[in-house]
């Protein structure tokens, strides 16, 4: 039998996980992959389990000194539906799963189940998101790249919680976001693209490109990102230079799902649409 613990505030949650190792439940719909067993049985849990899905404090939507937060129990759905939400972003997480999964899978859950292929973390890469990560008696943040450290591993530990998703309030001119799977919405990604760029006479002044699904964690180069910048300053945009840069972080692997080769070939002609043709077609932040 499964004892399970449902917190009426975000307090109790955090003063209950400092004593007790509990299996930390939103959305579930993660974890019941994970723990699932053969058919008819039900899924395996072996400690404790706390649900926190209905913890107000988790569930808002807020703009607070320039920066946009995210409850870490809201699901994709309350994300969409919420006025405060940026349509690129909705765009992002309108690709995720199915409906049903989508009124239960949570941001934070797919945050913190740190999965290569999860759809919301490129573009949290690119937005420079930070976590807010709380226990009894702190409160941190942290970027996301420093959270997630391979696939399906963070550095959060037993007894902390992410509480919340916290965003710059930014404005791109151009945004992509390209899911390649083997359908649109309920396929886990074989690779996913984000580009945002700011762009001023032909030249970009600001860019930002992350590649989901084809490394350990997603792939977001500051360094290469300047050297386009600079490039474009200079009008010498080298796209296949820059190609052969993110080659280097870019190291898929084959599976059920795809080929590395696949992979690879796909990033490359994603990339390279983007920076030739200035992301003309894309959404509007």
């Amino acid at each position: 039998m499964v004892i399970t613990y449902r917190p009426k505030s975000l307090m109790e949650a955090l003063e209950a996980i400092e004593f007790i190792d509990y299996t930390v439940f939103a959305g579930g719909t993660d974890l019941m992959v994970k723990r699932k067993q053969l058919a008819g049985l039900l899924p395996s849990f072996d400690k404790p389990v706390m649900f926190i899905s209905d913890l107000a404090e988790l569930k808002q939507v807020t703009i607070k000194d320039g920066f946009l937060y995210i409850g870490a129990a809201c699901t994709f759905a309350d994300i969409i539906e919420n006025s405060l939400i940026p349509e690129i972003y909705k765009e992002v997480f309108m690709q995720i799963a199915s409906p049903a999964i989508r009124n239960s899978a949570t941001i934070g859950g797919n945050i913190c189940n740190s999965s290569p292929a999860a759809d919301s973390l490129p573009l949290l890469y690119a937005l420079d998101a930070a976590l807010v990560i709380e226990n009894s008696c702190r409160r941190a943040e942290l970027p996301i790249s420093d959270f997630i450290t391979g696939p399906g591993r963070n550095i959060l530990n037993s007894s902390e919680l992410v509480t919340a998703v916290k965003l710059p309030i930014q404005s791109f001119e151009k945004t992509c976001y390209k899911k390649v799977s083997s359908r649109r919405s309920n396929a886990l990604s074989k690779i996913s693209f984000v580009a945002l760029a700011n762009i001023e006479n032909d030249v970009y002044k600001d860019i930002r490109i992350a590649f989901g699904s084809v490394a350990p964690t997603v792939i977001r180069s500051l360094d290469i990102e300047e050297d386009i910048i600079t490039m474009s300053s200079q009008h010498a945009l080298d796209i296949n230079q820059i190609a052969r840069d993110y080659a280097t972080l870019i190291k898929p692997i084959d599976d059920q799902r795809s080929t590395a080769f696949y992979r690879k070939e796909v990033c490359n002609r994603l990339l390279a649409d983007f920076l030739g043709n200035y992301a003309a077609a894309s959404l509007q932040l």
